[in-house]
């Protein structure tokens, strides 16, 4: 996966567009993966390992000895080759999968600062590339007033776009619609401080 320094710049204007026509705050975040699944090779390979046995006692005359050692190279070859990103992911149900795309969306959330908005207007947009997963998650001066179904035509528009490879273009078109949803909803005030960053962050 990669983004382009002008890519970032280009979500980076949308968000500060976005935010002249309102009072909220819009931040993005892009992730490579929610979790490195690290336990999934594990335990797929002791799985494995533990049924060889069983069908070598039927279907050989291997004797203890050499069922160990098989037993042994089977956990070792395993292990390595389901220990690559992606099969990691593959081999990872998607439920879980989607619990741990949702919980690093809300850990975002708040450590981007999206709650300590003066208006808690922020709105964060999050994508986790491995996971396949977007969501829109608002903060409750924003939530209070917005379903949250009135996000989704964003989410949409990312997830077709990104499914496309064109991870900028559904962060710029996300961001539009995210911004015209609060412009409707809260109106720029006069005066008020941009109070966090107008970017895109890569994790």
């Amino acid at each position: 996966m990669t983004i382009s320094i002008e890519d970032r710049a280009r979500v980076g204007e949308a968000i500060r567009a976005a935010e002249q026509k309102t009072s909220g705050e819009i931040v993005c975040v892009l992730a490579r993966s929610s979790s490195d699944y690290a336990t999934m090779p594990l335990a797929w390979s002791i799985l494995l390992a533990l049924a060889l046995p069983w069908a070598l006692l039927w279907l050989t005359q291997l004797s203890v000895a050499r069922i160990l050692l098989a037993q042994l190279a089977t956990f070792a070859a395993a292990l390595l080759i389901l220990s690559t990103p992606a099969v990691r992911v593959a081999l990872t149900p998607r439920r879980v999968q989607r619990q741990h795309a949702f919980q690093a969306a809300a850990e975002q959330f708040l450590s981007r600062g999206l709650t300590r908005t003066s208006r808690r207007s922020g709105v964060l947009i999050f994508v986790s590339l491995a996971e396949r997963y977007a969501r829109v998650i608002a903060d409750e001066g924003v939530a209070d007033k917005v379903p949250q179904a009135e996000w989704q035509a964003a989410v949409d528009a990312l997830v077709a776009r990104t499914r496309e490879g064109r991870i900028a273009d559904g962060f710029v078109v996300a961001v539009e619609a995210c911004g015209a949803i609060l412009a409707k909803h809260l109106p720029p005030a006069a005066g008020e401080a941009n109070e966090l960053p107008d970017r895109l962050f890569v994790i």
